[in-house]
Formats: C-alpha cells, structure tokens, sequence
C-alpha cells in the first residue's frame, strides 16, 4: 500500500513474535494483492480489465469490501463511491501521471452509481457497464481490521493496530489505560498534533488534503475525488476523522464527509450516529474544529 503497518501490543514474558509478524505481514500483503490499483495483477485490477457482462470469481475478502463500499455509497447518497478509478488515474493518484486528454474523458462521462453498476452473487461479479473501480478510500482501513483480526486470531485482546494514520484499539494498556491516538493537524509542510482522542475499543481513520495533491494554474486539489464530477474536491474541509466500529467504515466515512464537506458532512454524520471531527482552514490558514458526536466535543 506504499506505507507501513504496525502492531502494539504487550506479550507475557517468553511470547516468540516472530510468527505473529509473519501472520501479520501476510494479512496486509493479502489485501495488497487482492485490492491495489498500483499492482497490475491485483485482483481489483482484474476486475477493471474485465469485460462489461462478464462475470469473475473473486475473493472473499474482496467482496466483503466491494460490499461494503457499495452500502456506505447508497448511505451517504452516493459521496463516497468505488466507480471513480478513472479520475484517479487521471488526475495523476495512481501509477501513472496526470494527463490532460484523460482528465477531459473523466470530467466528461457519464457517472451512473457504483451500485447500479456492479453486480454480486456470493463470490461472483460482474459490470454492468463501463466503470474503474477504486478502492484508496477504504482497503486501507480493512487493512488495518485485518490487522486486528489476526491479533485476536493469536490470542491478543490488547493492541493498537495501523496502517499509516488508520488506527484500530483493543483492551487497555498494562497500566489500565486506554490508547492514546493523535490528530494530525492539517499542516502541509510539517507534522504536529492537533489534538488526542483516546480509544478502549474502536477505530479511527483520517481523511484530508494535506499529504496528496495536485497543483493545477495555481490551486492545490486534494486526491479526494468528487463522483460527481470525476475531478478532485475543488472546495473541502482541511480533514475529516471518524471513529467507527471497523477500519474500514470510519476509513469510507471520513472520505464521503469530506466529499459533502462541513455542513451537509455533519448533517450525514449526525443521521448514521458518527463520531466526526471537522477540521476547517480560512483564507488566513487558520484551523477551526467542527465536532460531531461526544467523543470528539473537547476539540472544538
């Protein structure tokens, strides 16, 4: 995924990590292979080379993702969706560099949601018409659950789990703590935090305009993409963070709050009983918070 994972946890004395590493790497490596859009043979990539009508098996954690992509599409009216590969691509976020004549075909095409577009049967899909799909706003995140998962799978009730800034918590610290996680500020040239939550059990994901983007005459466009339009944000808060029960649904979320921005992102925020962060920059660069949820009312 082009950064690096990690897992915190303490072990009774005599406990050999080394198996518990390689599990790990394998799980990350796992979602990596199945989901990338930076790897030619990757599962997804398969699926955007198929055909329209042509139905592929796909792996199971695969679908589990797709699935789940496609409900917190339809949930948040369609701002955060897997169908916009092609902008992707396009405006330069994937493999390839910016290129004018393909940022033209995305801004143009027609952009029906990815729901009505792609069709799953148990470990079958199929298109039913042209889409690229992409999967940046939530493998990441189902990474870290992955994570999570095999922790628990070798006994460990106790952890923090992550891959970049996503972070997954279990249990408490020795000293009966819970974890302490900090909140980037949305600073271009420099990392500091904003501010810390603390999580027993819970994930939280971070989605902002501070880390990727695009210079354009002038204007720097995040690499979150507006579905509608096939292009990135042209206005957005600086970040949004969610706390959720997985990884990956708090990953999603903070992309679609982002795409509806500090109004209609509270609003959604507040129907499906989220625990959100806005982070606002005026024309001075000054941060301002907008907190949705209890968790996140001591940022404002």
């Amino acid at each position: 995924m082009g950064t690096r994972w990690s897992a915190l946890f303490f072990n009774p004395e005599g406990f050999d990590a080394a198996p518990l590493q390689h599990a790990l790497q394998a799980a990350v490596n796992e979602v990596d292979q199945q989901m990338s859009g930076w790897k030619p043979d990757s599962d997804l990539m398969r699926i955007n080379r198929a055909a329209v009508g042509e139905w592929l098996e796909v792996p199971a954690r695969l679908i589990e993702v797709l699935r789940l992509g496609l409900a917190i599409g339809r949930a948040s009216g369609g701002a955060f969706d897997i169908g916009v590969g092609d902008a992707v691509t396009a405006w330069g976020f994937g493999p390839d560099a910016a290129a004018g004549e393909r940022i033209r075909i995305a801004l143009s095409a027609r952009r029906g949601p990815s729901w009505d577009v792609l069709e799953i049967e148990g470990h079958r899909l199929r298109k039913r018409d042209a889409i690229t799909l992409d999967l940046n706003g939530i493998a990441k995140g189902y990474g870290v659950d992955r994570l999570a998962g095999t922790l628990k799978d070798f006994g460990i009730t106790s952890y923090l789990a992550g891959i970049d800034g996503e972070m997954r918590a279990c249990g408490l610290r020795p000293d009966g703590a819970p974890w302490s996680i900090a909140i980037e500020q949305p600073d271009y040239d420099r990392r500091a935090a904003h501010s810390v939550i603390v999580l027993e059990d819970g994930a939280i994901a971070t989605s902002g305009d501070y880390r990727h983007w695009v210079d354009v005459e002038g204007r720097r466009l995040s690499h979150t993409m507006d579905p509608r339009r096939g292009a990135p944000l042209a206005q957005s808060p600086a970040s949004v963070t969610v706390v959720a029960r997985s990884c990956a649904e708090a990953d999603a979320w903070a992309t679609a709050l982002m795409v509806l921005g500090p109004d209609a992102g509270c609003d959604m925020a507040r129907t499906h009983a989220l625990d959100a962060l806005f982070l606002l920059r005026n024309a001075r660069g000054e941060i301002s918070a907008r907190p949705v949820g209890q968790l996140f009312a001591a940022a404002a």
